[in-house]
Order: C-alpha cells, then sequence, then structure tokens
C-alpha cells in the first residue's frame, strides 16, 4: 500500500503491519557532521534516507500579509540585527544554530492590534496561482495530505514576545479572544478556498503552536478555556464540513496540562510529545485519553546519541502502541548533531524491518 493509504490505515485503527518510515530533518550541524561522513552535498534526504515526509501540504497564505519590511538596523562579523518580516527586532547569530534573541516587538500592548489585525484579512492575492496545480500533486504523491490550520497561540506569542503576551491575556483578555478569533476566521477562510477544490478528502488539518515549556503551557487551561478553544471549535467545524476528520498540532514542552483541553476543542492528533527533562510518555496519554487521541512522535531522539541498545529500549516501550494504532513512531524532535550517519541510518533500517 501507498504510505498514504498505511497513514489511514494507522490513524483509523484499521489493517495495518509496520510503521512508515519518516525522516524529518537534522539541525545544520547535524548535516554538517553528516557530509564529513557521507552523506552528499545537496541530496535530497528523503530519498537518501528511503524515508517518507510526514505529509504533502496543500494551502493559501494566511499568515501577516502583507508581511513587514526587513530593516537592518546592526550588523557585525558575528550577529546581526533586525526588523524581520512579522516585525520583531532579534539578533540573529551569523555561525551557529540558535532560536534568535529577540530584542524589541512591533505588536507590544492591545493599542497596537489593529496594525496586525489588518494584515490577517482574507484577500484573494493570498491564493497561489498556482493552486490547483499544487493540490493535484499532493494528490499524485502518494503521501498523507494535509492542510495548514495556522497557530491560535503560537504566532501571538512570537509577535509579542511572551511577557508581553502574559499581560495582555489577563488586562486585555478580550483583544486576546479578539486576536484568536481573527486567525481562527482566517485559517476557516483558507480552508474554503482549498477544500472545494479537492479531489479527494484531506488527510488531516496541521497547525503549529510551540506553547509549552518544561515547565508546562505558557496559556493558562483557563485562559485557553475561555479565549482560544472557540478557535479551535470553529475550525473543527470547518474540518468537519468536509470530512476531514483528523486535526493535528505541533507544540514542543510539556503538553500534559493542554492536551485534554485541546481533544476536547477538537484537536485530535499530537505531536511530537516530546520526551524531554518531564519524561513525556505517549503510553500514559492514550490511558488517559483513549484511542480519540492520536499521536506521532514521542521516540527520544537523544538515544540516538548513547548506544543501539537505548534506541532498542525506546522501540520496546512504544511497541505497544504502534501495533494498537492511533499512533506513528518518529522522534520527538529534529535529529542532534550527536547522532552518527551511520547509527541514523541504522535506526531507520530498524523501523523497516518491524512488522506486527
Amino acid at each position: 500500500m501507498t504510505y498514504r493509504e498505511l497513514f489511514h490505515q494507522i490513524m483509523h485503527y484499521g489493517d495495518f503491519d509496520r510503521m512508515p518510515v519518516l525522516h524529518w530533518a537534522g539541525w545544520p550541524e547535524t548535516k554538517e557532521r553528516w557530509q564529513a561522513e557521507g552523506l552528499p552535498q545537496d541530496v535530497d534526504q528523503q530519498q537518501y534516507f528511503h524515508a517518507n515526509s510526514f505529509w504533502e501540504y496543500v494551502g493559501v497564505n494566511i499568515d501577516l500579509y502583507p508581511s513587514f519590511e526587513e530593516e537592518v538596523l546592526e550588523e557585525t562579523t558575528e550577529y546581526r540585527i533586525f526588523r524581520q518580516w512579522d516585525g520583531v527586532v532579534c539578533q540573529d547569530w551569523k555561525h551557529r544554530s540558535c532560536i534568535p534573541h529577540y530584542i524589541d516587538f512591533t505588536l507590544k500592548t492591545a493599542a497596537d492590534w489593529d496594525i496586525y489585525k489588518q494584515r490577517l484579512q482574507p484577500d484573494t492575492t493570498r491564493i497561489p496561482a498556482d493552486l490547483d496545480e499544487r493540490i493535484l500533486s499532493a494528490e499524485q504523491s502518494g503521501s498523507p495530505i494535509a492542510v495548514s490550520t495556522a497557530s491560535l497561540m503560537g504566532w501571538i506569542r512570537n509577535w509579542m514576545g511572551v511577557v508581553n503576551m502574559s499581560y495582555l491575556m489577563y488586562d486585555d483578555r478580550d483583544v486576546y479572544s479578539d486576536m484568536v478569533m481573527t486567525l481562527a476566521d482566517l485559517t476557516c477562510w483558507g480552508l474554503e478556498q482549498v477544500l472545494p477544490k479537492m479531489h479527494t478528502t484531506v488527510d488531516i488539518g496541521f497547525g503549529w503552536e510551540d506553547i509549552c515549556g518544561r515547565s508546562g503551557p505558557l496559556v493558562s487551561p483557563d485562559i485557553f478555556k475561555e479565549c482560544v478553544a472557540p478557535g479551535y471549535r470553529k475550525i473543527r467545524n470547518k474540518l468537519d464540513e468536509y470530512g476531514v476528520s483528523l486535526y493535528g498540532i505541533d507544540s514542543d514542552g510539556d503538553v500534559s496540562q493542554l492536551v485534554g483541553l485541546w481533544l476536547d476543542a477538537g484537536v485530535n492528533v499530537q505531536f511530537p510529545i516530546e520526551v524531554g527533562t518531564w519524561k513525556g510518555d505517549a503510553r500514559e496519554y492514550r490511558k488517559q485519553y483513549g484511542k480519540e487521541l492520536r499521536i506521532v512522535g514521542n521516540f527520544d531522539k537523544m538515544t540516538l546519541e548513547q548506544s543501539h541498545a537505548a534506541v532498542e529500549a525506546e522501540f520496546e516501550r512504544l511497541l505497544p502502541l504502534m501495533k494498537e494504532g492511533g499512533f506513528i513512531f518518529t522522534p520527538d524532535h529534529i535529529i542532534t548533531p550527536g547522532v552518527a550517519l551511520e547509527d541514523y541510518r541504522w535506526f531507520l533500517e530498524r523501523i523497516r524491518t518491524l512488522r506486527f
């Protein structure tokens, strides 16, 4: 069967006897190491590893539009400070991989919201001229088809910073709710531009949040229920109109306080359930929430730096979920520079040999 057919059988608890072999990515330093160990320059890594990407995206632009004009404020041989496309002023190091250091924000308070809200409105110029060709390519790819469902918290956090957003949620809760619903409305408009054109049912709506850290979420459960859940439900309802049964979220960190709330709001796929210092365990979520919750990920990527025995222990831990369904085995984040190319290839081959 194709990867798309396998994905469907796994996520809907059908008939399957193996896991897909997925390759996400490595850090730039990981790629440099692998190239020194034999990875060809500029090779398509999915083809090189005989692996699949997660899915094929179709969609329209539902981000800030127009984006802010980039403006360089300071530049040295080591870094540059600039206002980037989303209005955030950040310091970006030139010779190492890192999350940019955010220095200042265009969106600081409720008074600044209209500058952004104007850039989050439906516009036919958001629709790619070649949308029909993209849809056809996705449908012919043999991979699951995903449609973007944007972000209802993470983008706001990026645009404002954690401190500014935290004050806003308590001082101007109505404005925070309006931010969320503006993003949800634009997402639903985007879905309306894509889903009626499809010749087949899309497999999953998928969005990004990264709204949790090692100590839990940056949005409290109470504020989530009051301000954010209505936006997710609106998107869930739109997906339901077109038969899209899976709705997924990408969030790193300790998501334990939000998983149930996401599920109640219609988000039934969680990725990647990081193991991390908080020991996120997909098995515990399955026990707590049952089969309605699907999970992608949860293999502890750090074991790849340790030993084959440590990796085998992770296979053993997650094997019952693999057999049960509603779970796709893949690392819980991108591959770190401490992983040798030979060991990573062994890992992928080990997945390839699994049979249930």
